[in-house]
């Protein structure tokens, strides 16, 4: 056994992955932004609107002339005109007098307030009846409400959401700085592996670690460039690995990583100028053989072979340290949407690792139940069966059937 050798928690691998720079910025097209992370703060050019803007079609009114109408007694309105679209308004609103106006009409001068159109009937030409009365400001969306010139609209660090590009279309912005999308090389090891489109010879299975992960990089809004299998053989491993720290930003190993004396991962890894290991088996079930390491400031994951395992450990610590790379504030938890449920049954855990249990969501009496689903280590179908996984803490000896979880889908 290495005598480095050290069985890391969770908390000690999210705290090793924290010190890794982020990815440089680059400047990309608004329509090419959608997912990428900030890299500066984008403050408004422009007040949104430039002025207040109806938000409903109706008629734009002075709300003081509204106060009191009722369906019995409703406030007559001289007609002065209407708003058309596009236009600043060139007719004023004076005392008890309206102008029609469509949604996103400009408010001509002396209006507060639009009345929506389903309160109001016609009152014979020229005047407008209203049933029901409004506030200033009401079915208004005032002069820089939106966005005021010089306000941060978008922080650094925001994933860009399509409502952001709309807002930045808005503001007349066509250009964004963002973080550089994170260039991973993903390699699978093992005398065994044999590349998909090939009939395995018996004791031989196809490469599924290195599609299964790069899809997950590219989830992540990872680049991938996947490498062909490599044998367990430091030579040739290494001469691969040097390769990927050459041209990618993270290197993602599977298999080959163990506490037994066939430790090629290990071996290959440390032998490289400036390696520094954080973590050599991770307390967590599955995964535990799992190597983080660095090489010449670049993040080496080893992940375990099991197919199982490797897309667990994966969607824990890799995913999660993908969106630190691009900006992201590195969520020291694995990465996934959340939902409770009930557990429909026991679970039993061993102290002194965290495990990730995967679990299938029903629905019983109309409430959500998570129900585990069980097998072995090598078996991927456990994963395609089940919808997402829950985490039982480092400590803890289990949990009962019927309590309240946090489900983390895959």
């Amino acid at each position: 056994m290495p005598e480095f050798f050290t069985v890391a928690t969770p908390e000690q691998v999210f705290k090793a992955l924290s010190g890794f720079r982020r990815l440089a910025v680059e400047t990309v097209a608004l329509d090419d932004a959608l997912h990428r992370f900030c890299g500066t703060d984008i403050t408004s050019p422009e007040d949104l609107p430039p002025l207040p803007r109806s938000t409903m079609d109706g008629y734009a009114v002075r709300a003081a002339d509204t106060f009191g109408a009722s369906d019995s007694l409703p406030a007559l309105l001289d007609l002065a005109g209407a708003v058309a679209m596009g236009r600043v308004p060139e007719i004023s609103v004076g005392p008890n007098q309206a102008a029609a106006i469509p949604t996103g009409g400009f408010l001509p001068r002396g209006a507060d307030a639009v009345v929506m159109v389903e309160y109001s009937g016609p009152a014979g030409e020229g005047s407008v009846e209203i049933f029901r009365p409004v506030t200033t400001g009401e079915n208004v969306l005032g002069k820089a409400e939106d966005a005021a010139r010089g306000d941060v609209v978008i922080p650094a660090g925001k994933r860009l959401l399509p409502q952001d590009i709309g807002l930045l279309a808005g503001l007349g912005i066509t250009e964004v700085s963002v973080y550089r999308r994170p260039r991973a090389a993903v390699i699978s090891t093992g005398d065994e592996i044999v590349p998909v489109t090939d009939t395995p010879s018996p004791g031989r299975i196809r490469d599924i670690n290195s599609h299964s992960i790069a899809a997950l990089v590219r989830a992540a809004g990872g680049e991938v460039e996947m490498f062909d299998p490599v044998p367990d053989d430091p030579v040739l491993l290494r001469a691969a690995l040097e390769k990927a720290l050459a041209s990618a930003d993270v290197v993602v190993l599977s298999g080959g990583s163990s506490v037994g004396e066939r430790d090629h991962m290990l071996n290959v890894v440390t032998s490289l100028s400036g390696a520094v290991v954080h973590a050599h088996g991770i307390a967590i079930s599955p995964g535990k053989p799992t190597l983080i390491a660095a090489v010449g400031g670049k993040p080496v994951f080893g992940l375990p072979g099991h197919p199982v395992s490797a897309l667990v450990v994966a969607q824990v610590f890799l995913t999660p340290f993908l969106g630190h790379l691009q900006g992201e504030e590195l969520k020291r938890t694995p990465a996934g949407a959340r939902v409770r449920a009930a557990l429909a049954s026991s679970i039993h855990s061993a102290q002194g690792r965290e495990d990730y249990v995967r679990v299938k969501l029903e629905e019983r009496q109309g409430l959500p139940t998570a129900r585990p689903v069980f097998g072995k280590s090598g078996m991927l179908s456990t994963l395609v069966k089940a919808d997402g996984f829950i985490v039982l803490p480092i400590h803890a000896e289990g949990l009962s059937a019927g309590e309240t979880v946090e489900v983390i889908l895959f």
